[in-house]
């Protein structure tokens, strides 16, 4: 399995997470299924939207954009292109940066956090780190 098929399934699985995350707040989900940590509690902060929408929603909107460019990029046309990898690094890249600050918000501001946030978070992070791999290989190449 390619580097970039690793990265198309990782956002898949964010797709999922976040898209949970957003019915929760859009009301079509009772309650979160949240044995560790204040999911409620996070969701239901004045950080849990932006721009109107919430935060979770710009998460699907993230990993379904992540996935179009790795899955895209996995095609055997594109397999050796330098630009999906630029672009999976800069994509990851701000994806790891936004998530950073909002598990920063949730322990320096709400004082809890989201189980469901922090698998989030790992899944981006992840993200990053085979982004990073795809790049370098693609460089060495």
């Amino acid at each position: 399995m390619t580097k970039r098929m690793v990265i198309a399934l990782l956002a898949l699985v964010g797709v999922f997470v976040a898209l949970y995350l957003t019915l929760y707040k859009l009301g079509y989900v009772g309650q979160l299924s949240c044995s560790v940590g204040s999911c409620e509690q996070v969701n239901a902060s004045r950080w849990s939207r932006l721009m109107g929408a919430p935060v979770a929603a710009w998460g699907v909107g993230f990993y379904i954009a992540t996935f179009a460019i790795a899955a895209g990029g996995a095609q055997p046309q594109l397999a050796e292109s330098r630009r999906i990898s630029t672009l999976l690094v800069a994509q990851s890249g701000f994806g790891i940066l936004f998530s950073g600050y909002l598990t920063w918000i949730e322990f320096a501001r709400i004082h809890a956090f989201c189980l469901w946030c922090l698998t989030s978070a790992c899944i981006v992070t992840l993200i990053f780190i085979m982004s990073v791999l795809d790049y370098r290989s693609q460089s060495a190449a």
